[in-house]
């Protein structure tokens, strides 16, 4: 079998991969949030439209599946779990517990890459996750703890060390949770069956225009608090 490593798709998935170790770099040797979250958010756009390239010049592939994964694990896995280990480190310690538990709890912080390696094994094999993820998708994971680190760093969300091991646990549950959320891929441009997705996009420009700072943690937070009670009352109403 003849396989074409340089496809655009593939090329725009090894960006993916690229943006997210240069914000794992960026975040050990410089602890710079602000550089790493923009590098995810430029993984995110990348892996946004790697599929949309594969599906528009009909060049997908089992290899540009298998990258896609690999890549995002890197983005959305390492650098997010990096992210929280770094928080930690410069977050204050509110509780009387010894140093040696406290250097340990740091490493806590990596369940988020164990727990994202799950999530993106899951996905590849799961046949319902089409229109709609079981679990918080990677990259929204990923946004999320890229923006709370640079919210906590610019001194606008004081984190201690035990809220970012909440935030760490927390995540990584919502990763491989059985609750169902809906995914922004529209199959027509019409109101009818798209409610929810348009509905959602006017929030997320609202509160982007009207929050600006806290806009990418609070469109996320509100993104699983909708997707659980929508997952709620599906199972309510079965």
């Amino acid at each position: 079998m003849k396989i074409k490593f340089f496809t655009i798709p593939n090329l725009l998935t090894l960006g993916n991969l690229l943006c997210g170790s240069c914000a794992a770099i960026v975040l050990l040797t410089s602890g710079d949030f602000t550089t790493a979250f923009w590098l995810v958010v430029a993984a995110a756009v990348c892996d946004f439209f790697d599929g949309f390239a594969a599906r528009l010049l009909g060049s997908a592939s089992p290899i540009g599946l298998q990258l896609d994964s690999l890549a995002d694990m890197v983005s959305f896995g390492l650098a997010p779990a990096l992210a929280l280990f770094c928080m930690y480190d410069a977050a204050p310690q509110r509780f009387d517990f010894s140093d040696a538990v406290t250097d340990a709890a740091q490493y806590v912080t990596l369940i988020v890459a164990a727990f994202s390696a799950l999530r993106l094994a899951k996905f590849n094999i799961d046949d319902t996750q089409h229109s709609e993820f079981c679990g918080l998708p990677s990259p929204a994971n990923g946004l999320l703890c890229l923006s709370l680190g640079m919210l906590a760093q610019d001194g606008y969300l004081p984190l201690t060390k035990v809220a970012v091991i909440a935030v760490a646990v927390a995540t990584a549950y919502l990763l491989i949770s059985p609750i169902r959320m809906f995914a922004l891929k529209f199959k027509g441009f019409g109101w009818h069956g798209n409610e929810l997705r348009y509905s959602f996009i006017a929030f997320a420009a609202v509160t982007a225009a009207v929050f600006t700072r806290y806009a990418v943690p609070t469109v996320i937070l509100m993104y699983i608090i909708v997707s659980t009670v929508r997952w709620a009352f599906g199972l309510r109403k079965a």
